[in-house]
This record gives C-alpha cells, sequence and structure tokens, in this order.
C-alpha cells in the first residue's frame, strides 16, 4: 500500500518521510513529486493522450527524473498507454523505482498534497495516509522565516498571522477530508514524535502494517533524522530542539494576537494557550479578520485545481498572484539529496 505523508508545510513531514525511509521497505525517493498540486494540473485532462506525452517528455527534463534512476524507456508505453489520471502517472514511477530497489512498497512526501486527499484516494484506491500536526504558533514563525505566505499589500505586518491563518486552514481542510478516508487515515503528533518516537513509531507500524524499528531508523538516519530540516539551523548553538521555539522567537504582543486568531483550533488539537482563553477574539471578529485570506487560500486552490491558470504555468517553478503568495510550489526541480551514516 502507498503511504502519503502530508500537513502543512514546516510540519516535520519531510522527517516522518525520512523515518520511514530510514526504516527499510520503503523505496527511497529523493524529492517531492507535486504530481497532484503541480505537476498534473499543469496538463489538463491525462486521458487525452496528448497531454500524457506533454506531461512525461516535462517531467523527464526535470530534476527528479534524475534523482529517479528509472530507465525511461522501461515505463514509457505504460505512462503513454495506460495512464488516465496522475495517480496513475505516480504509481507507474513509484512501482519501477521500488522495483529497481527491490523495495516492497513507496511513500510520498509533497506536504500541500493534503489539500488534494479525495482525488489521491480516488485514483489510488489503496493509498494511506499520515497527518503530521505540529503547533501552529511553531509552523506560523518557520512559515514566516521562509517567507511562504507573504501578506496583502495592504497588510504588510502581517506576515506571521497570515501564516497562522494558513496554518489553521490547510490543518482544517486536511482533517475534513481524513474523515472521509476513515481507517486508511491517521494523525500523529509532531511534539509527541519529538518527545517519545518509539511510542509513535509503534501506532505508525500497527497503521502501516509494517515494523518501524526506532534503532534502526536511527541507524540509518537518512535525511532529517540526521540533520533536521530547520529555519534556525544558522543559528544552532546547543542541542537542536524544534518544540515552542515560539516562547523566545516571539513578542507577547505577537502570541496574543495568533492565539486570538487561531487559538481556539490550538486547544482543539490539545495545545496549551499562553494567554488568557477569555481574550480570544469573538467569532464574528476572527472570522472577518481571517476572510480575506480564506477567499485567497480558496480561490488559488480552486484555480489550481482547474484549468483557469494552466495558460499561465510555462513551468513547474513558484506561481506569484498578486496578493498573498504561498511560495510552496517547487513542483519537481524540489529534490534532496540524503547520505546514509555509518
Amino acid at each position: 500500500m502507498p503511504v502519503f505523508v502530508v500537513g502543512s508545510p514546516r510540519s516535520g513531514t519531510t522527517l516522518v518521510y525520512d523515518m520511514l525511509m530510514s526504516a527499510g521497505g520503503f523505496a527511497i525517493y529523493l524529492g517531492e513529486s507535486s504530481i497532484f498540486n503541480v505537476v498534473a494540473p499543469r496538463f489538463g485532462d491525462l486521458g487525452l493522450r496528448k497531454n500524457r506525452q506533454k506531461m512525461w517528455h516535462a517531467w523527464l527534463g526535470s530534476k527528479l527524473f534524475r534523482a529517479s534512476g528509472i530507465d525511461p524507456q522501461r515505463v514509457e508505453t505504460k505512462i503513454l498507454d495506460n495512464c488516465r489520471n496522475a495517480g496513475d502517472f505516480l504509481c507507474t514511477i513509484m512501482e519501477e523505482i521500488a522495483r529497481n530497489q527491490n523495495a516492497q512498497r513507496w511513500a510520498g512526501n509533497t506536504p500541500e498534497e493534503i489539500l488534494y486527499l479525495p482525488l489521491i484516494k480516488r485514483t489510488i484506491p489503496d493509498a494511506l495516509v499520515i497527518h503530521v500536526i505540529r503547533d501552529g504558533r511553531d509552523v506560523a514563525l518557520s512559515l514566516s522565516r521562509r517567507r511562504y505566505i507573504r501578506p496583502f499589500p495592504w497588510k504588510k505586518r502581517e506576515t506571521t498571522l497570515g501564516a497562522a491563518i494558513y496554518w489553521e486552514w490547510i490543518v482544517k481542510k486536511g482533517r475534513n477530508f481524513g474523515r472521509m478516508l476513515g481507517p486508511d487515515y491517521k494523525e500523529i503528533c509532531f511534539e509527541r514524535l519529538v518527545s517519545d518516537p518509539r511510542s509513535v513509531l509503534s501506532d505508525l507500524s500497527s497503521f502501516l502494517d509494517q515494523e518501524l524499528v526506532y534503532d534502526r531508523i536511527q541507524r540509518t538516519a537518512l535525511g532529517s533524522v540526521s540533520k533536521p530540516n530547520t529555519s534556525f539551523q544558522a543559528e544552532s548553538t546547543e542541542e537542536f530542539n524544534p518544540v515552542e521555539r515560539w516562547r523566545q522567537q516571539f513578542s507577547p504582543g505577537e502570541i496574543a494576537e495568533i492565539e486570538r486568531l487561531v487559538g481556539e483550533t490550538l486547544a482543539e488539537l490539545g495545545y496549551t494557550l499562553a494567554t488568557d482563553g477569555a481574550a480570544q477574539y469573538s467569532k464574528i471578529v476572527r472570522a472577518r479578520k481571517k476572510l480575506a485570506y480564506h477567499l485567497f487560500f480558496n480561490a488559488k486552490l480552486w484555480a489550481k485545481k482547474s484549468a483557469v491558470l494552466r495558460a499561465l504555468r510555462p513551468d513547474f517553478t513558484s506561481q506569484q498572484i498578486d496578493g498573498v503568495v504561498i511560495a510552496d510550489e517547487k513542483g519537481p526541480e524540489k529534490v534532496r539529496h540524503l547520505t546514509v551514516q555509518t
């Protein structure tokens, strides 16, 4: 069964994915495919052979193809003759990678594909989904540092608030989609993974029906298992701890404003608020403050899923639209180089 590791960007999906690869049995693929959220929408209806040809030739020119290690001649006929959708394309590629590596199964790690879970499940019925959830205050901190979210021109000081609202928006959408998947959907808490990895891995082992041994993962230590994928790497002078960095990095005023906006969701997910819950905005005020962001996020998602932006996308790179920019579309150029620790 294929496994999709998804969640808000900067939530720890890379760590979970690298743990799976380090555990053995999974095909090792050093990149985010972005098939559902970037690549396939660019080429339209893949039921048409001409669109499959365009997508296949574009993919062959990408870094992700070069990282795959596959012989294109072995899969080209399957792609052009048999693929009818993004799920078919991804399965064909990943199954060939797994075959080359004698791996039992494969996993995908494109965080934003959490917004495409219904399509993923429809085109890959046996897919299992791991939704990684992290404290929205730490996610907002990391997103703002990485400039994933850029504020509206008239709200230039709201970079962090926009990031917090985006975290809440994508987490809620992911959870709503996840409820439709029943036993094929699993949520894990990033903070619990960091503090009690053996317990979380035990839960995941049962969910995936595959043994995930912590000691083996630590010995193999691919990618972020040995080298954290952090926004604070350059500032690290002590033992790395990715939990509750927001307490040191945000001012009391920033913390209060974030919690006024998304505190209800934080509390619902089990996170303790640093401010008085009674100080939160009313539902009406919260909704009004989030409205412009929600309209933009939903409009962009709709545009990406439809043909609206197809003619405007010359490649797979980050696309900018007036207003907020979510710089999350690295497409098939987002490749990491992992090394095995000995």
